[in-house]
């Protein structure tokens, strides 16, 4: 089952928690929901090279805050912060009419590791490729850059005319491993289509940083093992 479903998805309520945190009901949780998934899509595909790991979106009363995790945060700010209120108008007149600007609070913070995050090297790599870039060349530079970073494992799949071959074929590259049926496995993934002349390429790319464990457990399971030790001796 680890290989059919999304591993972010799979992990929610275990070591991952919701982007969106707001309750609603109703026809108000179809319009949120709505609003959530237009503004993630645009922010990422309008910031492509900001580099934005991922896009956080809290709601209140009267209020909406919208943060967004980015390797390159002095790309959106701007000078002055022209760049924040720029994308704030943008944002209000498209998808947040329900809400006046006073009430749009846009949150960047720098993400200080983007080789760890699968969105960031997945926008790196379409566009590569959409510079006509040999995609195998694409697929090795992103793993090595990932392997440097510290972690444990990446996977890459790369599907569709690949150098505009007239048959649509994948390629796969896999470096140390990817535990996808662990639950405690920290596994970061993203997917992404690039748009070339021969058609449009798509992009799969899993990264393991590690396992997460409770701290209570690890302290519980130390204390047993040194009480253990000394009933032994």
């Amino acid at each position: 089952m680890g290989q059919k479903v999304n591993p972010k998805i799979l992990r929610i309520g275990i070591i991952r928690t919701w982007p969106s945190k707001w309750f609603g009901s109703g026809k108000k949780y179809i319009n949120n929901l709505k609003q959530d998934v237009y503004v993630r899509k645009y922010l990422t595909n309008h910031l492509r090279e900001a580099g934005v790991d991922r896009v956080e979106i809290e709601r209140n009363t009267n209020k909406i805050t919208i943060n967004i995790f980015t390797a390159k945060p002095g790309l959106i700010i701007g000078r002055g912060g022209a760049g924040i209120e720029n994308l704030k108008n943008k944002l209000h007149d498209t998808f947040l009419k329900t809400f006046r600007l006073s009430e749009i609070i846009l949150n960047i913070t720098e993400f200080d590791r983007p080789n760890l995050s699968a969105q960031i090297v997945l926008q790196q790599m379409i566009l590569d490729i959409e510079k006509r870039l040999p995609f195998r060349r694409v697929m090795k530079q992103a793993i090595s850059r990932v392997e440097r970073a510290g972690a444990l494992g990446v996977k890459v799949i790369i599907k569709g005319r690949l150098n505009g071959a007239e048959i649509a074929r994948s390629e796969m590259l896999t470096s140390g491993k990817v535990p996808l049926h662990n639950l405690r496995a920290d596994i970061d993934y993203s997917r992404g289509v690039a748009h070339t002349t021969y058609g449009s390429i798509g992009i799969r790319i899993w990264i393991y940083k590690g396992e997460i464990f409770n701290k209570k457990e690890e302290k519980e399971a130390i204390v047993g093992a040194i009480v253990g030790e000394k009933i032994n001796k």
